[in-house]
């Protein structure tokens, strides 16, 4: 299970401003292999781990896409429930989120499945990875897990191949924002008021609570060590997502 809140960011920190290589809390990995990503929505803010180390093949693709501004204006399209999967034998909870089809012309390459029984991370609450249709389809678009979802690890009986989708992150802050977009009225699956993903980047900032710097090479931004200023993009407008079900 990760491990998250006040203990993990003082540890990251400590290795920060000391210069030590330490472990990761959440899994074990050094500190320059987690990547501190801020997903900013209409509803509030979502702020996720992604696991270069665990998942490299994964979460770099993620990150490319963060760098490249596609997350922008795509949106929270679809809210799985207890109460709207009929048809499914195998039942899960998440949200799940994809592009504006604007950006289609920038959308890269599928990618190999990294599998939980490789990349050693389950699909617990909070857990962020990839929809796919088929073992390596996956390219942007990525769910969040509400409670633990066995069934998405390898070896669960969601897919009917067996073979898990790709875990690459975990929410460290926000849940109550996933669980309010989760909570939105639905047709069938779909959300009736899609939630529009303003921004995503990567962060580099110092909060008042944790004292915790995370480096971000890309983030428009004004700083001292003693105060980040994190300077916004403007809206930009919204248009459809790509709505392939893929879990």
């Amino acid at each position: 299970m990760v491990k998250t809140g006040a203990l993990a960011l003082r540890t990251l920190a400590l290795a920060f401003l000391a210069g030590l290589p330490l472990a990761s809390p959440a899994t074990g990995q050094a500190a320059e292999d987690v990547v501190l990503i801020r997903i900013e929505t209409a509803k509030g803010d979502i702020t996720a781990e992604i696991y270069l180390g665990a998942a490299p093949v994964t979460a770099r693709n993620f990150l490319d896409y963060v760098d490249d501004e596609i997350f922008d204006s795509g949106t929270f399209y679809r809210s799985v429930r207890m109460d709207n999967q009929p048809n499914d034998s195998v039942k899960i909870e998440v949200i799940q989120a994809g592009v504006d089809r604007g950006m289609s012309e920038r959308m890269r390459p599928a990618i190999p499945l990294e599998r939980t029984t490789t990349t050693g991370l389950s699909h617990v609450n909070g857990a962020l990875s990839m929809a796919r249709g088929g073992p390596d389809s996956a390219r942007a678009s990525f769910f969040i897990c509400l409670d633990d979802q066995p069934s998405l690890d390898f070896g669960g009986r969601r897919n009917l191949d067996g073979q898990g989708f790709a875990v690459f992150g975990q929410v460290v802050d926000g849940m109550d924002v996933v669980r309010d977009i989760q909570m939105g009225a639905v047709e069938g699956q779909q959300l009736v008021e899609r939630v529009v993903i303003e921004r995503v980047r990567r962060v580099l900032e110092q909060t008042e609570q944790h004292g915790a710097f995370v480096a971000s090479p890309r983030a428009r931004h004004e700083h001292s060590w003693s105060r980040v200023k994190i300077v916004r993009y403007p809206d930009a407008s919204a248009g459809d997502s790509f709505m392939g079900r893929g879990l």
